[in-house]
């Protein structure tokens, strides 16, 4: 079963991607902050890792280069699932380093298939 990490301070936000991909047949483990998926990401290697840019202790684009400078974090798809939709924020994020992106709010009848198009193009 494949391993996604949902990192997402937002509760109801957070479970309702972790739902989703749940139902789609993903394992998920989720994150409120940034240094706890940091941590997990230390020692387990997911397959994709679902990320918000605003994070309590961090933003997206910082711990997505603390992300790749891990063993575990190297290679594995990272999505950027954001609030930040404005005209050229996806190039911007794409560009950064991110593998995805996805603007919220996000429409859950498309979600999983939004995610697995990113993951098999990588």
């Amino acid at each position: 079963m494949p391993v996604f990490c949902v990192i997402e301070d937002n509760l109801p936000i957070r479970k309702l991607f972790a739902t989703l991909l749940k139902k789609a047949g993903y394992e998920t483990h989720e994150f409120s902050d940034g240094s706890s998926a940091l941590e997990f990401v230390g020692q387990n290697r997911p397959d994709g890792i679902l990320m918000d840019i605003l994070l309590p202790d961090t933003n997206g684009t910082d711990l997505l280069k603390k992300m790749r400078e891990i063993p575990n974090g190297e290679g594995v798809p990272i999505i950027a699932v954001t609030g930040f939709a404005q005209h050229n924020d996806k190039e911007k994020y794409l560009q950064s380093g991110f593998d995805g992106y996805i603007a919220k709010p996000i429409n859950t009848a498309s979600f999983v298939d939004e995610v697995k198009s990113i993951i098999n193009s990588n």
